[in-house]
């Protein structure tokens, strides 16, 4: 019988995957899953920076697991359905936020507010401190 340089059919072509879906940018602080390292945000991303809130009112947000940071935007998360809950600020419709690389959930993404006096919140995130880790240039 001759033999054939082809690998059998049963074999598969091991391919090296992308870890994460978006890297930002070395030069910036950034925030990172603290679970898998994937890039989560970054620093300037965070709501009380870009609009000139004290750090008071950063720290005053609180996830199911304690503090949480509000952001304009995320990367390297999906979101599940929204719903209807009622938060320590009244009644939001809020979808689950979690990490694409390892399916952690991370907080939640505003995605309706019912209060007027909330409404600056909708279409930001909310990621739980116990999830995220600082990354990148904070010395």
């Amino acid at each position: 019988p001759e033999l054939s340089e082809e690998p059998p059919a049963e074999m598969v072509k091991m391919t090296k995957s992308k870890t994460f879906q978006a890297y930002l940018p070395n030069c910036h602080r950034t925030y990172s899953c603290i679970h898998c390292r994937a890039h989560l945000a970054n620093h300037d991303e965070l709501i009380s920076k870009a609009s000139g809130f004290t750090i008071f009112f950063m720290q005053s947000f609180q996830g199911s697991q304690g503090r949480a940071y509000l952001f304009n935007s995320v990367v390297n998360v999906g979101c599940g359905p929204a719903e209807e809950r009622v938060l320590l600020t009244g009644l939001h419709a809020v979808a689950d936020i979690y990490c694409e690389n390892c399916k952690t959930t991370l907080g939640w993404k505003y995605e309706h507010a019912f209060e007027s006096s909330q409404k600056y919140k909708e279409g930001k995130f909310i990621i739980e401190l116990a999830h995220m880790i600082k990354d990148n240039g904070w010395e």
